[in-house]
């Protein structure tokens, strides 16, 4: 006996997330901003969490320009307990909060390591922790994990964030099989270097580590192996994040959505 189809016909999917709240981290900027845009426009009241109140309000305005809904909250995430509250009652979920340090292992100062795996590890693992009793008592959820190129590869000089990234990769995919049976998805999107200012102020400590001109950063280190030979818009990154939001993503969880320019083809 074949089973009742479970989704849409083709081309009646669009993305909805009205009556859904949205928490999205390091909401900001860069790609945070970018997906709190994007999931306000498909009608979602969206929860925008940073440590920049500034940023956050220049955000929120941006977001009442549409028509859309948002809860700015001001939430240093190595406040571990704040970071699980702050996340109770959310169905849609965007762990996209990071930093960056780029320094040689022994170089690298143990208490950087220290926050960026608590900032892009460990307070992912909290709010999912958070959100996670409401997403299961209503049958439906979606966790998306915004990775990086460097949670399938690794750098040199990027120790912690390529920890960081590998151990969100793995969180992401036991959420997806322990959140299968409750409608509930996790996958992770794998974007390479992305337009943001994250990736800007790498290119000073980028010239330092490889012995080069911060001029020649850009062509032989960030885009030395992607085919395509651009950085990545914060905005292509947040279709990829709404599109995993929505209905017609709902057998895709456990996976990464690789957005690398054709880095990993190699």
């Amino acid at each position: 006996m074949t089973a009742s189809r479970a989704v849409p016909a083709p081309h009646a999917s669009p993305l909805d997330l009205g009556g859904r709240t949205a928490l999205v981290t390091g909401a900001a900027g860069g790609i945070g901003r970018a997906c709190a845009l994007r999931l306000a426009a498909a009608g979602a009241k969206v929860r925008a969490v940073d440590r920049d109140a500034a940023g956050l309000e220049s955000l929120a305005e941006a977001v009442r320009g549409l028509g859309g809904a948002v809860e700015p909250q001001v939430v240093d995430l190595t406040d571990l307990d704040a970071a699980e509250a702050a996340a109770a009652g959310t169905d849609v979920l965007v762990n996209n909060a990071g930093l960056q340090l780029v320094r040689p292992i022994e170089e690298f100062p143990p208490e950087v390591f220290h926050t960026v795996l608590t900032v892009m590890l460990e307070a992912p693992f909290r709010l999912i922790r958070g959100a996670l009793p409401h997403m299961y008592e209503q049958g439906w959820g979606r966790i998306v994990n915004v990775s990086s190129v460097h949670g399938l590869r690794a750098s040199a000089y990027k120790s912690a964030y390529v920890a960081a990234k590998h151990g969100l990769e793995g969180l992401s995919k036991t959420a997806a099989l322990e959140g299968a049976r409750h409608g509930v998805t996790s996958n992770c999107v794998n974007p390479g270097y992305v337009r943001t200012p994250l990736v800007e102020r790498q290119i000073t400590d980028q010239a330092r580590a490889h012995g080069i001109p911060e001029e020649r950063v850009l062509s032989e280190v960030l885009l030395q192996d992607s085919a395509v030979k651009r950085l990545i818009e914060p905005e292509e990154v947040a279709e990829a994040v709404a599109y995993l939001c929505g209905p017609s993503a709902a057998f895709v969880t456990g996976t990464s959505m690789v957005l690398d320019g054709g880095w990993t083809a190699h």
